[in-house]
Order: structure tokens, then C-alpha cells, then sequence
């Protein structure tokens, strides 16, 4: 056998084993002429098998390649000689070539050592395809990923809370614009970091042992505060859930916050007006019954001056002037607790602050030691309020004084009126709509309250002064007439630093009223006009009784109202009655004005009463005077003045 036989022989035996792969498989010599392939070579990429044969060209392959397009457009030859001379490089190549009928093929060769290459094609159509379906589907998931994150963002941003997302460290992974609003940042600015960082030293160190708690797998709610560049406290409500694998492992936990504080504001408004009612109610009978007693103790004072010859006795004026002032005191707290309780402000009306305000001076003359130094700065502001002067006046002394009791060592009280137009924060802090207001200070560099007493200054009753030197009325009351002109009241103060409290009032464009608060002209005396008292206290009815005859008048008294009734029916001289309103199992004051009017139209009546207003204020008829137990005889005698001439 020759060695030319040898040669095919080997390569029959090749032939035959390469029939047995599964893939394509050529060799080419050095002049590009086939000499080994196998049969899946011709039937995977669909050659003629005329061209199965050893020395057949490179060339014949390229042009059945391109006549049936799958090198693209152009002229046959033209692509077949590009490609024979690419070829002719013998530079190794793998490449992919999708066949017209959508076939993948991978082409691979390999230069031999003498001279021409060896080349695999291997149709990998399924694999390609299972690839494209995989990133298609990853490219469905990722979009729906996306629109889920897009809407749970969505959801975030717009539902009225605070939401983020904490990971170990902890360090914030997620914020919606609220939350990362709330603590001055921004969605981007938040992500990533520590959250000591955003909460700030103090915050974070109130906050530390719930978000611990959170990451031991305990769901954790709780409440803080913190203070607003804007000088508004804030209250937050938050709630910690663990985010919690399958197997029991923390990854992090959700945080979700609501801000609470509109509610608090409300909760505060909704306690103080409760206390305000339950004082009413406690002190409503009481304050009757009281003003009934210093009625009597009044008029007894008033009715022995009148008979005794003082100059002839001086030891018993001096022991009359200190019971007449002590009931005095006693009438005008009634009156202040009444007022507080049940918000009543009679006389309010526009008037400017500042010559109001200037008034303090001549009213505190002798109340502050030399000591203390009172500082008005009033020119700032020309504001017109509505407010009830007598009642402003009272607030203003009773902050002057509280200030001076302060100061026990001596200081200065400054009191400054500036006109200003509130923000929405400002107006927030102090409870008011915003816009043009008058703001009143006073201020002190005094001993200063401690955070717990600020809260509780404006409660009824309750004071920091030594038993017996304090009703506890005086902050209420100023809370009272603040709030009845519709304006707002702040306290700042720190302990061994001073206190400061802020009044805004609402200011008003028009004409102001005057704000002398005097009870008028004298009024002239009776001349005998029969009057008839109705009041079931036959003490209180006596002393009226005594304050009628002493003004010139007669006088009938009863304590029925039946009994009232028959008399005016009777007696045709009775000129005029005065009847209580609160009369206990008997027609009211009210109603017996009514019955009045039926059985005599005309007949003039006032009525008295021992509440600061009538508590049944609607009901009473416009045209009838209602004297406040206790009065003077001054005042007595105007409404008589009055109820006669009409």
C-alpha cells in the first residue's frame, strides 16, 4: 500500500468518526481546498452533496452561501472574493450567523500548523431562543418591577403620613418626601445615611432604644417632639414594624409617622376648655351664694357708716374700712373666676392698646417697690383691638405684679407694643389666624418658671405662691380676656433667666370707643317712689331694702314671688321692682318679668343677681336692667335713675 493509500485510508477513518458528531466540522488546506468534513456539515447548514468531496474550493461553498442571501445583498462574486481573501489570512474567528430561516449558527476556527484551518458550526438556534425568552421575561419582570416601585412611590408620596425604611446600622435605605421634609432633607440627601445623623444628637438618643427594640423584632410605637427652625414645637406619633424573613431574621424595619400636632393643639384646647366648664359648673351656685353674703355684708357696712357719726368714733371707721375692702376684694374675685369660667366679656369694644396699656402706670403707682423699674415702650404700635378695657386693664396688673413678685431682689418690667403681621407658623404658635396683629410683651429678668409650671400656668387655681399670696386666677384670667378678643398668649421663660408672655391681639380697622371705665355721672335720689324687692334671702333683701330708703325712696320687700305678684296687683303706688333672678322652688326672676309685663304693661323692673350675667342671658328682656350682687348704691341708684325715666 502507498503511502498516498495510507493518506486516504486515515482519512476514511476520519470521515467516518466526524459523521458522528453532532456538530459541523470542515478542514480546509492551505489552498483553501476541502479535505476532511462530516455529514452533519451538509445537512446542518443544507450544501449540495455534490460539493462532499475531498479538494473541492472554499469558493464553491461561499457562492451556494451567497446566492442563497446569507451574507446579505450584493453580487455573488464580488462577496465571494471578499470572503476568499479574508480567508486566506488564516486568523482564527468565532462569530454567530443567523441563517433566512432564523437557524443560529456558531462558526469557530482554528489555523492548522501547515497551513490552512480546521472550522466547527454548531446550531445553537434553541439555546439563542431560550436566551432571548429569558431576558424577555427578565425584561417584563424588571419593568413591572419598576411600575411596582413606581406605584408603591407613588402611594407613599401622596398618602398623609411619614414613611421610610431602615436597614442595620441603621442607616435609612428609603424616605417619602414627607418624612425626609420633616427632618430637612430631601428623598436623595436621606438615602444612605446613619440616622443619627438626620435625627441629631439629642433627638437620636431619645430615639435609640425604640429602634433597637424594632431590630430585636418587636414592634414599637411612641411619641416625641422637636423644635421647628421655625420655632413651632412639633409632636410626632411613630410606629417601628420589623421587617421580619420567613425564618425569623430582622433585615430592617418599616417606620411609619403621623404628625400629631394639630391634635395635640386640640387636645390642649379641648382640656383647658373642660377645666374652664368644670370651674363653671363648681363655682356657678357657690359664687351666687357668695355675692348674696358680701351683698349683705356690703350694705350692713355701708347702711352703720351711714348712721354712726365716724368723726365722732375713729376706732370704728378704721375697723369698718378693712371689712368694707375685704368684701370689696372678695366681690371682684368672684367676678374674675365667673368671668374666666364662662367666658363672659361685656364690654368689649374698639379701642386703641397702647393709651389703654399706658394706663398700667398710673394704676400700679403704689404696687411696685423701688426696686422695680417699669419700662413702657409703646410708640411702636398705634393699634385698634377689640377688647374690654376694664378686663384688659385687670390682665395687665395682674402680669405686672406676677412679673414683680419675680423679682423679689428688684429688676426691670419692660412692656412694649409692636404691630406685626403673623405668619402661618407664628399664627400657629399663637393659636390665631394669620395676619395684622398688635403684640403686647411683658417682660421680666426674674426667677422664670421651669418647663413643667409654664405648662400649667393658665390651669385655675394653681400657683406657685405661698399659701394664702395667690388665687391662682391671675395667668386664667389673662388666658381669658386674650382668648375673648380673639387673640393668642405665649410664655417663654427659662429658670434663673427671666419670663417673657407674648398677647397678639386681632387688629381691627375702625373707629375706636373710649375706654374710661368709670360708672358715670351721679344719679339723683328718689322722691318717695314705692319699690317693691323680691328676693328669697331676707338678708340680701334687707340691705336692698336699706340702699332704697337711704337713696330717698319707699320700700316693700317679699320673698314670694306669688306674694310679688298679688302686691303689684294690689298696691297701684308700687313705682318700680327689683327681683333676684335665682329664686330656688319658686318662678325664676325671668319669668316674673314676664307675668309683670302681662298684669301691669309698663311698670318698670330690674333684677339682680349674684352670677356675673344671668345665666339664662337669651331669655331676659332687653329693656330690663340686671344689677351684679354685690352693687353699690351708686350703681343702685343709676338703675333706678333709669328703669324710672323710661
Amino acid at each position: 500500500m502507498t503511502r498516498r493509500d495510507l493518506y486516504r485510508e486515515r482519512l476514511d477513518l476520519l470521515q467516518a468518526a466526524l459523521d458522528h458528531i453532532n456538530q459541523g466540522f470542515s478542514v480546509f488546506d492551505a489552498d483553501l481546498r476541502l479535505v476532511a468534513w462530516n455529514r452533519q456539515l451538509f445537512s446542518m447548514l443544507e450544501f449540495p452533496w455534490h460539493l462532499a468531496r475531498r479538494g473541492t474550493h472554499l469558493s464553491a461553498f461561499l457562492e451556494v452561501n451567497a446566492a442563497r442571501g446569507e451574507y446579505g445583498p450584493g453580487d455573488v462574486s464580488d462577496i465571494v472574493a471578499r470572503r476568499v481573501e479574508r480567508a486566506k489570512l488564516f486568523e482564527p474567528h468565532t462569530f454567530e450567523r443567523v441563517r433566512p430561516d432564523g437557524q443560529v449558527v456558531m462558526v469557530t476556527g482554528a489555523p492548522l500548523p501547515e497551513g490552512g484551518f480546521v472550522t466547527t458550526y454548531t446550531d445553537i438556534t434553541r439555546e439563542r431562543q431560550h436566551q432571548a425568552s429569558l431576558e424577555r421575561t427578565v425584561a417584563e419582570r424588571t419593568h413591572q418591577l419598576r411600575q411596582s416601585e413606581d406605584w408603591l412611590r407613588l402611594v407613599t408620596e401622596n398618602i398623609p403620613a411619614l414613611v421610610a425604611y431602615i436597614s442595620p446600622g441603621p442607616i435609612y435605605r428609603f424616605a417619602n418626601r414627607r418624612y425626609a421634609k420633616w427632618f430637612d432633607q430631601t428623598v436623595e440627601s436621606i438615602a444612605g445615611r446613619h440616622v443619627g445623623d438626620v435625627l441629631g444628637p439629642e433627638l437620636y438618643a431619645r430615639l435609640e432604644p425604640h429602634i433597637e427594640k424594632a431590630f430585636q423584632g418587636q414592634a414599637v410605637s411612641y411619641e416625641y417632639s422637636r423644635t421647628r427652625p421655625t420655632g413651632v414645637v412639633a409632636h410626632m406619633r411613630s410606629t417601628l414594624i420589623p421587617d421580619r424573613t420567613l425564618d425569623g431574621r430582622v433585615l430592617g424595619c418599616f417606620v411609619l409617622s403621623l404628625d400629631a400636632t394639630e391634635q395635640k393643639r386640640s387636645e390642649a384646647a379641648l382640656a383647658q376648655a373642660q377645666r374652664m366648664e368644670a370651674v363653671g359648673q363648681l363655682t356657678g351656685g357657690l359664687a351666687h351664694d357668695f355675692n348674696n353674703l358680701l351683698t349683705i355684708i356690703i350694705g350692713n357696712v355701708l347702711a352703720l357708716r351711714r348712721k354712726v357719726d365716724i368723726p365722732a368714733m375713729p376706732d370704728l371707721a378704721m375697723h369698718l374700712d378693712p371689712v368694707h375692702q375685704a368684701a370689696q376684694r372678695g366681690a371682684d374675685l368672684t367676678r374674675r373666676l365667673l368671668a374666666f369660667a364662662r367666658g363672659d366679656a361685656s364690654d368689649v369694644r374698639p379701642l386703641r392698646l397702647a393709651p389703654l396699656t399706658a394706663n398700667v402706670e398710673g394704676l400700679l403707682a403704689g404696687s411696685l417697690p423701688k426696686s422695680v423699674e417699669l419700662a413702657l415702650d409703646l410708640a411702636a404700635c398705634d393699634a385698634i383691638v377689640r377688647v374690654d378695657p376694664a378686663e384688659f386693664e385687670n390682665a395687665l396688673v395682674n402680669l405686672v405684679l406676677n412679673a414683680r413678685d419675680a423679682m423679689p431682689s428688684g429688676g426691670t418690667i419692660a412692656i412694649s407694643l409692636t404691630c406685626a403681621d403673623l405668619t402661618r407658623a407664628d399664627a400657629d404658635r399663637f393659636g390665631v389666624a394669620p395676619g395684622p396683629h398688635a403684640l403686647l410683651e411683658v417682660r421680666d429678668n426674674g426667677e422664670g418658671m421651669s418647663e413643667e409650671v409654664r405648662r400649667q400656668a393658665f390651669d385655675p387655681f394653681f400657683s406657685t405662691k405661698p399659701f394664702g399670696t395667690g388665687s391662682g386666677l391671675g395667668l386664667p384670667t389673662v388666658y381669658g380676656c386674650v382668648r375673648r378678643s380673639g387673640g393668642g398668649i405665649l410664655i417663654d421663660s427659662t429658670p434663673g433667666e427671666g419670663t417673657t408672655i407674648r398677647l397678639a391681639f386681632p387688629m381691627i380697622d375702625a373707629e375706636p370707643g373710649p375706654h374710661d371705665s368709670a360708672e358715670g355721672e351721679p344719679a339723683t335720689n328718689g322722691n318717695g317712689e314705692l319699690v317693691l324687692v323680691v328676693d328669697d334671702d331676707t338678708d340680701v333683701a334687707d340691705v336692698v331694702r336699706d340702699q332704697l330708703c337711704a337713696l330717698g325712696y319707699s320700700v316693700l320687700v317679699t320673698g314670694s314671688t306669688d306674694d310679688a305678684l298679688d302686691l303689684v296687683r294690689d298696691v297701684e303706688d308700687i313705682r318700680a321692682v327689683i327681683s333676684d333672678i335665682v329664686m330656688p322652688g319658686q318662678t325664676n326672676g325671668i319669668a316674673l318679668v314676664a307675668e309683670l309685663r302681662k298684669r301691669r304693661p309698663g311698670l318698670p323692673v330690674a333684677l339682680m343677681t349674684g352670677y356675673r350675667q344671668g345665666p339664662t342671658r337669651e331669655a331676659q328682656a332687653p329693656d330690663c336692667p340686671v344689677l351684679p350682687k354685690p352693687f353699690s348704691s351708686r350703681l343702685l341708684a343709676r338703675t333706678m335713675n333709669e328703669i324710672l325715666a323710661s
